[in-house]
This record gives C-alpha cells, structure tokens and sequence, in this order.
C-alpha cells in the first residue's frame, strides 16, 4: 500500500480495559477504532486532512471478546467532490479457537479539508475490479439515498415548526 490507496487494514487485540463487565467489548470502543480506521483510509487516499461527517449502517453483529484480534478492512469505496465513503468490514479472531467472524460493518463519510477548515477536492476514484466497480455503484446508491434521507428530515422539521 501506498500513498493515496483506497484500502487501509488495521489489526488491534482486544484488552480488558476495552470491555465491560461481561467481557464484552464495548461499541463505543469499536466505534472509535472505526472512526480512526475511516480517518486514516480516508486522509491517505486524498493527501489531506479529513473530518467525518457521517456515519451509516453500524450494524453489531455479534459481541467482541477480551483476547480476540479485530481486523479492521476500509476502503474508498465512492468519491465526490470534497468528500469520501469509506467502508469498513470488521473481522473478529478468536485466537485460541481458531475462529474467525465477521463482527461489524459500516459506512463512514468523509470529507477533506484544508487547515483553515474550508472543504477541497478529492481525487476521483477510479475503480478496476469487479469488487471496486461494485464498491463504487453500491457508494454512489448509498449517497442517494442518504440525500433523499435528509430531505425527509428536514421535511419532518419544517412540519414541526
């Protein structure tokens, strides 16, 4: 991997101060890795700072244990003008079980900004596998949907008014 890739992977054992008292890695732990995880991927491929701006589809699929590895696997997945959809697959190994499961998955926004905050340009993504062809219609479907979802929010608000 290089500067300015789209794939970022980051691997992290999970440790007791992690957990609650059942052993069980808490969400928002996760959710943190995952927003360093979609910042890194993020700032890498568009050579600039990045802040996010939304984050979709957190789905907890199954709880994460003390002692197990998690794997973190991002990719720019679709670009914008300014801004990034980052995915990441969580991948959770039980090291003494020998056991891999697939723990969570989401859809983080990003956009790139220059250090007086004002929003720049992202490289277009080019995609070249079929993975990253299908990546990218399923972004670009997903960032529809996300419009028309904040149109209906602000529908619901001018009704409250």
């Amino acid at each position: 991997m290089a500067l300015g890739s789209s794939t970022l992977t980051m691997t992290v054992l999970m440790t007791p101060d992690k957990a609650n008292f059942s052993g069980n890695v808490h969400g928002g732990t996760l959710l943190k890795y995952l927003d360093e995880v979609a910042y890194a991927c993020a700032s890498r491929y568009a050579g600039n700072y990045v802040v996010t701006l939304s984050v979709d589809q957190v789905t907890f699929r199954q709880p994460v244990h003390v002692g197990e590895l998690v794997t973190f696997l991002a990719s720019v997945n679709y670009t914008g003008n300014t801004s990034m959809e980052v995915g990441i697959k969580v991948i959770t190994e039980n090291i003494q079980e020998q056991m891999v499961r697939h723990t969570n998955s989401c859809f983080f926004t990003m956009v790139a900004v220059d250090e007086t905050g004002a929003t720049v340009k992202v490289p277009p993504l080019e995609p070249r596998t079929e993975d990253e062809i299908r990546r990218f219609a399923n972004g670009k479907e997903r960032r529809a949907i996300r419009a028309e979802l904040a149109e209906r929010y602000k529908s619901l608000e001018a009704a409250k008014a």
